[in-house]
C-alpha cells in the first residue's frame, strides 16, 4: 500500500493494511503496533486526538484515521532513515501529538522508545543518550533542540541526527544533520520504505521491548525501566477489568509529562478504549485547557489537587459567614452522603439524598465549573502520597479522584480505589491477578505480575538486587496489606534515624502540610540529627497577603520571611497539623527560604520528588545553624 492509496481512500488502505499485517498471537487486547490502525478502521473519522492552536486559541481535532495515517508515514520515515528493528531511539519533549506518532511508528518498526523530559537538563539528556546508545532523537522546540544539539556535538558523533517537532525552532547554521518532523516524514513516502515497515510489523512480538523509561534518581544514577508490549498489554487487560466506567464517549487531557509512566500508560489505555484525548502542550496553561476542554478524566499527581484544596479554602476564608456556613455544611453533607453511603453501596436516608442532591447541582457544580472539571467521570491521582484530609475533601465535594499506587518498574498501576468499597487512608485494592506480599522484616511492598519489569537496561546487578529470590520486585516502599486492600506506610531509602536512635519517615511528616496555604513546600531534616526539624519554602502570595493584612511591612521575600510575625504565624500552623505526632516526630526548628526546590538547581527530580541528598548539601549552613543549640 503506498501513501496515496492511504490518503485518497483510507477505508481501502486500512483492508489492504490488515490482508498483510496479523500479529501471531492469540491476545485479546490488540498489540501496540496494531493498536492505532484497529482504531482507525472501527471508529474512522471520529476524533481521536485534540491540540491547541495558540494563535487562534481554537482546538484542533485529529481523526483515528489520521491519526493512523501519520503513523504509517512516520513508521516508513523511520524505516528509510535508518532505524533498526529493536534499536533505541529519543524522544526529548513536552507533550505533543507527535510524541504519539513516534511511539506507534516505532511500535510498528519493533523499535523502542526512550522518552526524555522537556525539562531534563544537558546533563540528564546526555547520560541517557549514552546509555541507551540514542543515535536519533526527537526534540519538541528550542530549548530541546538547543541541549541535544550540544549532547550531539561533545560526544563523538553517538547522536547522528535529531529530528524537531517545532517547525520554528532555530537550527545553528553548523548543523547540517538536523531535519524538521514534517520533512521527515516526507521520506518515507516510497515502495521500499512501506515493505521494510511492513515486514517488521508481522514479525512484532509481546516481548519486544517497547519502552525504557528512566527513573527520577534521588539516589545514585538513574536506571532504564526496560517495560515490554506484554507489560503493557497486560495494563491495558487488567485496567479493562476495574476501571468499567471508563468508555469510548470519554475525554481525557493529557496534562502530565508522557514521559512519566503514569501519563504514557494512562494515554496508551485511553488510546485502547477509544477515548479522546486533548494534549496540553504547557504545564503552566493547565487550567485553561480544563475551561477550554471540559475533560471527563484525567490523570493528575496530588499537587494539582493540593492545590485545589487550598484554593476552595482560602474562598471560604474569605466569604461572609453565610456564605460559609453554607459551603461547610454543603461540605459535611457530601462527607456523609459519599463517605457513608455512596461508597458503601448503601441507600442514604431521603433527606440526605435530597440534601445532597440538592447541593451536587449548585455549590459543588459551580465548584466543578471554576476548575473546568463539572463533567468528571474518573479522575486518577497517584505518583506520591495523597492525604486523607484531602482525599476526603475531593470525594465530599463530588470530584471522582481514584487514588492508587504504582511504579514504573510495574507499568503503573499495582492498586488503586475501586468503585466501591474502597477505604479513606490506603492507596486501593490490588489490581486484578497482581500479587502483592509484605516483606516480614522490612514491611517492604513486593509485586509480581505480567506487568512488572524484568530488568533494568544493562544493570543486570542492579536487577538482581530488585527482586527476591521468589521472583518478586522489591518497590522499596513499606506498606501494610489487610486482605486485598494496600496502605502505604513510607519511604524505605527515605527513613532517616535520628542520632537519638529514633526513625523517622519524612515524607509522611511533610504530606501531613500539603494542603496548608501558606507552605508550598517542605522539606524534613533529621539523619543523624537530636530532633526533627523543616526546610520551609511559603507560598509567597499568600504570604504577602498576609502581611498586607496585618499591617506587615517589608522589602522583598528575604525581609517578608525574617519577620518575627510571619515565623510565628507559620509556627502555630506547624503545631497545630502535628497533635497527633510523636514527640520524636515534631518540628522542633525550621527555616523559611526566599526561592523554591527547583529541577534547574537539581533539588527535585522531573516528577517533583525532593532529591534529599542534594538539598541537605545546598542548605548545610542552615540546617547546621537550626541545631547551634545544646538543649532541647
Amino acid at each position: 500500500m503506498t501513501f496515496n492509496t492511504w490518503r485518497d481512500n483510507p477505508g481501502l488502505g486500512l483492508k489492504v493494511y490488515f490482508c498483510i499485517y496479523q500479529i501471531q498471537d492469540n491476545m485479546r487486547n490488540y498489540h501496540f503496533a496494531e493498536l492505532i490502525f484497529r482504531q482507525a478502521e472501527k471508529y474512522g473519522s471520529r476524533t481521536a486526538l485534540k491540540q491547541r492552536d495558540d494563535a487562534t486559541g481554537k482546538w484542533i481535532k485529529i481523526s483515528w484515521l489520521q491519526f493512523a495515517e501519520r503513523i504509517l508515514c512516520t513508521s516508513q520515515a523511520m524505516a528509510e532513515y535508518g532505524i533498526e528493528a529493536k534499536e533505541n531511539i529519543g524522544v526529548y519533549s513536552q507533550n505533543m501529538p507527535q510524541c504519539l506518532y513516534i511511539d506507534f511508528g516505532a511500535f510498528r518498526n519493533r523499535a523502542v522508545t526512550v522518552p526524555m523530559y522537556a525539562t531534563s537538563s544537558f546533563k540528564q539528556v546526555e547520560y541517557i543518550v549514552k546509555d541507551a546508545n540514542i543515535h536519533f532523537l526527537f526534540v519538541g522546540q528550542q530549548l530541546q533542540y538547543n541541549n541535544a544539539f550540544k549532547v550531539q556535538k561533545e560526544n563523538g558523533g553517538i547522536l547522528k541526527r535529531l529530528i524537531i517537532f517545532d517547525p520554528s525552532v532555530k537550527i545553528y547554521p553548523d548543523d547540517t544533520t538536523s531535519i524538521y518532523f514534517e520533512d521527515f516524514i516526507r521520506l518515507g513516502i516510497n515502495g521500499s520504505a512501506e515493505s521494510l515497515a511492513n515486514a517488521r510489523a508481522v514479525q512484532a512480538e509481546p516481548d519486544d521491548i517497547a519502552t525504557l523509561i528512566y527513573t527520577s534518581g534521588t539516589t545514585g544514577e538513574p536506571k532504564g525501566v526496560v517495560i515490554t508490549h506484554r507489560n503493557y498489554l497486560e495494563a491495558m487487560r487488567i485496567h479493562d477489568i476495574r476501571l468499567t466506567y471508563v468508555t469510548d464517549k470519554d475525554l481525557t487531557v493529557s496534562f502530565l509529562p508522557l514521559t512519566h509512566v503514569f501519563e504514557k500508560t494512562w494515554v496508551f489505555y485511553c488510546l485502547h478504549k477509544g477515548v479522546r484525548v486533548a494534549i496540553n502542550q504547557d504545564p503552566h496553561q493547565i487550567q485553561r485547557t480544563l475551561k477550554e476542554i471540559h475533560p471527563t478524566l484525567m490523570c493528575n499527581v496530588p499537587r494539582f489537587w493540593e492545590k485545589v484544596y487550598t484554593g476552595v479554602n482560602q474562598k471560604i476564608e474569605h466569604s461572609g459567614k453565610i456564605m460559609q456556613k453554607l459551603f461547610l455544611n454543603a461540605i459535611q453533607t457530601g462527607k456523609e452522603y459519599n463517605l457513608n453511603y455512596r461508597r458503601l453501596g448503601i441507600s442514604a436516608p431521603f433527606g440526605l439524598a435530597f440534601k445532597f442532591y440538592l447541593y451536587k447541582h449548585s455549590v459543588f457544580l459551580l465548584l466543578k465549573k471554576v476548575l473546568g472539571l463539572e463533567k468528571g467521570n474518573a479522575f486518577p491521582v497517584a505518583g506520591a502520597p495523597l492525604s486523607n484530609t484531602i482525599a476526603e475533601f475531593l470525594i465530599s465535594v463530588d470530584i471522582p479522584i481514584v487514588y492508587g499506587y504504582g511504579l514504573s518498574e510495574t507499568t503503573a498501576t499495582v492498586c488503586c480505589f475501586p468503585e466501591k468499597n474502597y477505604t479513606i487512608g490506603s492507596i486501593g485494592t490490588i489490581m486484578p491477578d497482581i500479587q502483592v506480599k509484605i516483606d516480614p522484616e522490612t514491611n517492604e511492598i513486593l509485586v509480581k505480575g505480567e506487568t512488572v519489569t524484568k530488568e533494568y537496561y544493562k544493570k543486570p546487578a542492579e536487577t538482581a538486587k530488585a527482586f527476591t529470590e521468589d521472583g518478586f520486585f522489591r518497590t522499596g516502599d513499606a506498606g501494610r496489606l489487610e486482605g486485598d486492600t494496600l496502605y502505604f506506610l513510607e519511604r524505605i531509602k527515605d527513613l532517616y534515624k535520628t542520632s537519638n536512635g529514633k526513625y523517622i519517615a519524612p515524607q509522611v511528616i511533610e504530606m501531613s502540610f500539603s494542603g496548608d496555604t501558606y507552605i508550598e513546600q517542605i522539606a524534613v531534616i533529621a539523619d543523624e540529627r537530636k530532633f526533627v526539624s523543616a526546610l520551609i519554602v511559603p507560598s509567597f502570595p499568600d504570604l504577602e497577603a498576609y502581611a498586607k493584612e496585618h499591617g506587615i511591612e517589608y522589602e522583598g521575600r528575604a525581609d517578608l520571611i525574617s519577620k518575627e510575625a510571619i515565623y510565628r504565624m507559620i509556627f502555630s500552623r506547624i503545631e497545630g497539623y502535628q497533635k497527633d505526632f510523636a514527640t520524636y516526630e515534631k518540628i522542633k526548628r525550621f527555616t523559611l527560604l526566599p526561592e523554591p526546590f527547583s529541577m534547574e538547581k537539581g533539588e527535585l527530580t522531573d516528577t517533583l520528588k525532593l532529591r534529599r541528598n542534594v538539598i541537605a548539601q545546598r542548605y548545610k549552613d542552615k540546617i547546621d545553624a537550626m541545631y547551634v543549640e545544646k538543649d532541647f
